[in-house]
């Protein structure tokens, strides 16, 4: 099942974002198989303040637990996390 998590940095948390990016990258890396796309979101200067992942789980407490073992969240980055179930319609096949 696929599940779209949307996770908003506590603002001000720039800093900490990109001390702890080389970890989240590769700690996505590691997940390869269940993160199935993800990006930042930008802010008008084009800074990041949150991210967007696309992750295929076996259900919402799995998706949960990958989600708070992400060096971002461990960190304390975000101000709050949302995860709900996704259906893909149109685009690439995931």
């Amino acid at each position: 099942m696929l599940f779209a998590a949307i996770c908003l940095d506590k603002p001000g948390h720039l800093e900490l974002r990109l001390s702890t990016r080389s970890a989240h990258l590769a700690f996505l890396e590691a997940n390869a198989a269940r993160v199935k796309l993800g990006g930042p979101f930008l802010d008008a200067e084009e800074r990041p303040i949150g991210s967007l992942l696309i992750l295929e789980c076996a259900d919402l407490a799995a998706a949960q637990t990958l989600l708070r073992e992400d060096p971002y969240a461990k960190a304390g980055l975000f101000t709050s996390v949302d995860v709900k179930p996704f259906r893909r319609v149109v685009g690439a096949e995931l």
